[in-house]
């Protein structure tokens, strides 16, 4: 989206200053209006500029959540729930100031039922430290987007990862919320059951909304058994359009791969570099398989076929557990690696998704495209899903570059709806996404105005994000 298409929202001064003074007053020194932490608290991961809050809370409870959303609705003051702050499409801006909750002082697991394979945590939990909690359960957590993400987080931008094309999105994966709504209430979204036909399905209105409709003050997730045997695998191909329909045909095959990520040549060298690998420079899949011994070895040799019919060499597989790791840990350091590839640049990362049987025409015409324009823009993606994404480096500064870039992702994001996808298979809407979405829904978009309307009259919650209203 353009620069000058970002812009701030009307100010409610006299309602911010009452509401700050009020809280202060409740919350001490849990309440800051020091410049440096409210920058802390705004965009900061791409070239979307950072809008700052007029100031951060730190609640520690659901009741103090509602103290503060009563507060914030008395005087019609944004509200802006903060998790780690990685998301990358301006979520966590402020345009019209107002307060930026920091949910990180929630971060509790407040339930864990191992034989239903469930546990209840608060949002401000992260990934990482969940999965460490439940270690010697058994179990885990296993939704993966990347960057250690609050679960809150997660949650709100509808988040997967690596590990989707097994185990599901976000979506898939939270069985109910509590949400703090306008008018302070705390609401239950659902229960533990595994499926339900009760009423309207609000878990999974929640579950994407970005911020905008409540504030999450626990979710309930589905939680996997630890597979008995992890293995995992690369392989490289002379061509990106060879890889991903190694990948398609993988899907298609019905091999249940864990993980199958996709990086092009450029990507690999990005890696290389920065994460002190030595794979060949050319279009590259990592993998991994979960299961019994047997089965990850049939699922192994499987794919392996595959690999040779589609011309791809050197695949290996190893369950060494330090080895797979340092593989993972890369691709999870890709967007650090590509940033790396020329330190001066600014980056704009951004993701699309495509049926996966358009994925190979899609990828292959997105480099075409790169070529043509003389981009850098390294490719890395959730393969198995469709969903690719991509890192361009340009120089902010430079008007005609950052013209550039904004005609790329325009150009991406209408080869993608053209081939029936989505702009977006995990980042979100946030602000930068918001025309390509007007694009991809059409009418659908005034029910959405309806219903954040009934819920948040006053747009109080996340204001200037997924669309006008």
């Amino acid at each position: 989206m353009g620069l000058s298409a970002i812009r701030s929202g009307l100010r409610n001064e006299t309602g911010i200053a009452a509401a700050l003074e009020t809280l202060a007053t409740r919350f001490g020194d849990r309440l800051q209006t020091g410049e440096a932490l409210r920058r802390q608290h705004a965009h900061s991961t791409t070239y979307i500029p950072a809008q700052l809050p007029d100031a951060v809370i730190f609640p520690e409870s659901a009741a103090e959540v509602s103290q503060i959303v009563t507060v914030a609705a008395a005087h019609r003051v944004p509200l802006i729930a903060f998790g780690t702050g990685s998301s990358l499409e301006g979520h966590v801006n402020a345009p019209s100031g107002g307060l930026s909750l920091d949910m990180s002082r929630m971060n509790r697991v407040l339930a864990v039922n191992e034989a239903d394979l469930d546990c209840t945590v608060e949002p401000g939990i992260t990934r990482e430290a969940l999965n460490t909690e439940l270690r010697a359960t058994g179990l885990f957590f296993p939704i993966d987007p990347g960057a250690n993400a609050s679960i809150g987080g997660m949650a709100s931008t509808r988040a997967s990862g690596t590990n989707a094309v097994r185990y599901g999105t976000m979506r898939e994966n939270v069985l109910a919320l509590t949400v703090v709504t306008a008018d302070g209430r705390e609401i239950a979204t659902g229960r533990r059951a595994r499926k339900s036909s009760a009423g309207y399905d609000l878990t999974r209105l929640f579950v994407g909304a970005e911020g905008t409709l409540g504030i999450i003050t626990s979710i309930t997730l589905r939680l996997h058994g630890i597979p008995e045997t992890i293995a995992g695998g690369v392989c490289n191909f002379p061509a990106v359009e060879d890889a991903c329909n190694a990948v398609i045909l993988t899907i298609q095959s019905g091999i249940p791969v864990a993980r199958i990520e996709l990086l092009d040549a450029l990507q690999v060298k990005a890696s290389n570099v920065y994460s002190n690998l030595s794979l060949p420079e050319t279009p590259t899949l990592f993998v991994e398989f979960h299961g019994s011994p047997e089965s990850v070895a049939l699922q192994s040799q499987a794919f392996g076929e595959i690999v040779a019919e589609l011309g791809g060499t050197d695949f290996s597989w190893t369950s060494n557990a330090e080895e797979r790791a340092v593989l993972w840990k890369a691709r999870h350091n890709a967007y650090w690696a590509q940033r790396a590839l020329a330190p001066g640049l600014s980056i704009l990362s951004t993701d699309v998704c495509v049926p996966i049987s358009r994925l190979a025409e899609c990828v292959t015409e997105t480099q075409a495209d790169i070529a043509a324009h003389g981009l850098i823009a390294p490719i890395v993606g959730h393969a198995g899903d469709g969903n690719f994404h991509v890192g361009l480096l340009f120089d902010a500064t430079d008007r005609a570059a950052l013209g550039g870039a904004e005609a790329f992702v325009e150009r991406l994001n209408a080869r993608a709806l053209a081939m029936d996808g989505t702009c977006t298979g995990e980042h979100g809407i946030g602000q930068g996404k918001m025309p390509f979405l007007e694009a991809e829904l059409g009418g659908a978009l005034d029910l959405m105005r309806q219903v954040k309307r009934g819920l948040d009259p006053d747009n109080i919650f996340n204001p200037g994000k997924i669309f006008r209203a």
